[in-house]
């Protein structure tokens, strides 16, 4: 017998025309989204996935696949990871200190709205921009190393550095890690209760032991998952390591494109599982990111 015939149902409340378009206009404002996901992330992302496993004659192959293990794909690879991990660790160790600095420090509170502003731009400022600051910033005739040489008498090039290297490319990349992780962790630590502090004080807890065995157990869900999340940000940068280092340091973007536009080099399929693995590899990334992320949220609502 059905819910409607049974004593003391209720019919079902018929949904009224204008709601019903209203949710049709809903759906129609968030098509041009939709529309450019498919166009500039799906497809594309599909296109690569499938000419990694053809050959030039369109047919299905797993050379390409074999080729990632050849000694200079694999160190192309382990370059990126380790940029990558490097400027992910030191933007979410800085990032961290002055997202705390600005919610539980002792800072005035005028200093994190422009903070927070800065950081939304910084966040998304790279590319030839990027690097031509870091070129007129930290290159050979740069600003701060003609200061330094000039004021002090200390020549940065002499005792090592080099923008065009391992660190200068890591140190590029500082300048949207940090501001990536403000803004990601700040939400998180906004969310720390002042309650549990002061409980944990009650009950004889020093400051480190606080941090030590409520906070960071709290945070750390939410710190390896912002950590992740910006190993795949700079694992896939191309314009700002190809503006500031051209060729001369191998890592898997610029190896990717010298597969599917050089004159030398040029192997669209091998760049197309070039491509395949940066997916996977960010993919995994994110992916514990948000799985991490989701964790940390229970304990901050």
């Amino acid at each position: 017998m059905s819910a409607i015939s049974e004593p003391g149902a209720l019919p079902p409340v018929p949904v009224p025309a204008t709601e019903r378009r209203r949710m049709s206009l809903d759906w129609l404002g968030v098509m041009p989204f939709i529309i450019f996901a498919v166009l500039f992330l799906i497809w594309p992302t599909i296109y690569l996935v499938a000419g990694a496993f053809q050959d030039n004659e369109g047919n299905l192959t797993l050379a390409n696949i074999a080729n990632l293990f050849q000694p200079s794909i694999m160190d192309a690879y382990w370059i990126s990871i380790k940029i990558s991990l490097a400027s992910a660790l030191l933007g979410a160790l800085i990032g961290f200190c002055i997202a705390a600095a600005i919610t539980l420090g002792g800072l005035p509170g005028w200093i994190r709205s422009p903070l927070m502003t800065f950081s939304g731009v910084a966040s998304n400022f790279a590319g030839v921009p990027l690097a031509f600051a870091f070129l007129a910033t930290l290159g050979r005739t740069g600003l701060v190393t003609s200061f330094l040489f000039n004021v002090f008498g200390f020549n940065l090039y002499a005792h090592g550095f080099n923008l065009l290297s391992f660190w200068g490319l890591t140190i590029t990349y500082l300048y949207f890690q940090i501001p990536l992780m403000i803004l990601i962790i700040t939400p998180a630590l906004d969310g720390l209760k002042r309650e549990w502090k002061e409980a944990a004080l009650i009950l004889g807890a020093t400051g480190p032991q606080y941090w030590r065995m409520v906070a960071f157990p709290i945070l750390w869900p939410a710190l390896l998952g912002t950590i992740l999340l910006l190993f795949a940000n700079s694992f896939g940068a191309i314009a700002t390591a190809y503006a500031l280092t051209g060729s001369s340091l191998s890592i898997v973007p610029i190896v990717l494109f010298a597969q599917i536009r050089g004159d030398v080099l040029q192997d669209p399929h091998l760049g197309y599982a070039l491509a395949f693995g940066m997916i996977v590899i960010t993919g995994v990334s994110n992916a514990v990111y948000i799985w991490m992320r989701a964790r940390s949220e229970k304990w901050l609502k």
